[in-house]
């Protein structure tokens, strides 16, 4: 099992008018999704979290790129992208056709005007992918989709089992400015973990009233980040890169903290006791979605990669290759290196899925509905960096 990816995420969507001999864009204050697709334009200009769009380059035997240019002719350009804001700042220049955007990355996406709506039923493939992944607020709006999902994969709590003797079953371990494990708690380094502590504090102070960890009142977020602040005093590193990450916990500089089951099952096999679990307040998590561009050159490619990346086959090579569940089900069948891919990713596991609060950018109209005076994300950056030191 391996993983290459690094890090980790309001306006007027342009419509794709397609037709039958080709494609065109044009300007929509709806933002119309398309009726019907031509034929592919030859080219197909992407942006990928690492991983996600192999063509042999890294590894001659990892390859499902060229597949796919073979079958559909649109050669395929992919600029790999080592953050939520790197992808970000790349759809903002107008020159990709798609990207792989995480949930702190893909409202931004939406609310700037960068990406189309969607027809998923162009996407063939889409009918298969797991439900509990389908209309969430990360890949919708205003009653429109604006993506197809790709993988998911929960935010653990991973701690050494030679030092940490009780398993830990509250995330109230990696808050305690008492920890015993001063200096050797891990967190992730990204704004987005503001929503992680808002997770902890929706059932440790009810009085708060917190019900989205990511639609967060002032009064709610100031609490998050007074609790961040205390933990900046245990934390012996924050980690993007999953390398590092993994290093830390296979020389035990650090014991506890936040991981993804990939680096989990990599430090295992190096040795590592460590254990991760899933904490009863539940985690903050990462659902990929596969996006079009408002600004698409090459718009029929883009929907034919998007159902072919979502293909069982196709989705059983990213899974195994990258380290996470898949988005369609029937992939796990034919994950021959791992049968027990699926299972330890909890790929079909809808329940274990509820308990997971996937990234969603937040905004000033709140995500859960509840009215429009939340933080919007601009703030959580704010705060990221102070919290930081």
């Amino acid at each position: 099992m391996r993983t290459t990816r690094i890090a980790a995420r309001c306006g007027v969507a342009v419509a794709l008018l397609l037709s039958a001999c080709g494609s065109s864009n044009s300007s929509s204050p709806g933002g119309a999704a398309p009726t019907k697709l031509g034929d592919g334009e030859g080219s197909l200009k992407i942006i990928a979290w690492a991983g996600y769009a192999e063509n042999g380059s890294t590894d001659p035997k990892v390859n499902w790129v060229s597949a796919f240019e073979k079958d559909s002719g649109c050669k395929v350009d992919v600029k790999v992208g080592n953050t939520s804001d790197e992808m970000f700042q790349l759809m903002q220049t107008g020159e990709y056709d798609g990207v792989s955007a995480s949930g702190d990355a893909s409202v931004r996406l939406i609310d700037a005007g960068l990406v189309a709506p969607v027809n998923t039923a162009l996407v063939p493939h889409y009918a298969d992918l797991s439900a509990f992944l389908k209309d969430q607020t990360y890949n919708t709006s205003g009653g429109k989709n604006y993506g197809i999902p790709h993988g998911w994969g929960a935010n653990y709590l991973m701690y050494n089992t030679d030092v940490v003797k009780t398993v830990p079953d509250s995330w109230g371990v990696v808050f305690d400015k008492a920890s015993p494990y001063k200096g050797k708690v891990t967190a992730y380094d990204a704004p987005i973990y503001i929503a992680d502590a808002a997770l902890y504090l929706k059932s440790a102070k009810p009085d708060l009233g917190i019900k989205d960890p990511y639609s967060l009142t002032q009064k709610q977020f100031d609490a998050a980040v007074a609790i961040l602040k205390d933990q900046r005093t245990v934390i012996g590193e924050y980690w993007s890169n999953y390398a590092v990450s993994q290093t830390a916990f296979e020389q035990g500089s650090i014991v506890l903290g936040t991981t993804w089951q990939v680096i989990a099952n990599l430090a295992q096999g190096n040795g590592a006791k460590v254990a991760t679990v899933l904490p009863k307040e539940g985690a903050t998590g990462w659902s990929d979605t596969w996006m079009v561009s408002s600004k698409a050159k090459h718009p029929n490619c883009m929907y034919k990669w998007m159902d072919y990346v979502t293909s069982p086959e196709v989705q059983a090579q990213v899974a195994y290759y990258f380290g996470e569940a898949p988005a369609n089900p029937n992939a796990c069948a034919l994950i021959a290196d791992d049968p027990k891919h699926c299972d330890v990713f909890k790929a079909t596991d809808a329940a274990f899925n509820k308990g997971i609060s996937f990234w969603a950018t937040p905004r000033k109209k709140c995500l859960d509905g509840s009215g429009d005076n939340c933080v919007p994300f601009s703030e959580w950056i704010k705060a990221w960096t102070e919290i930081k030191g």
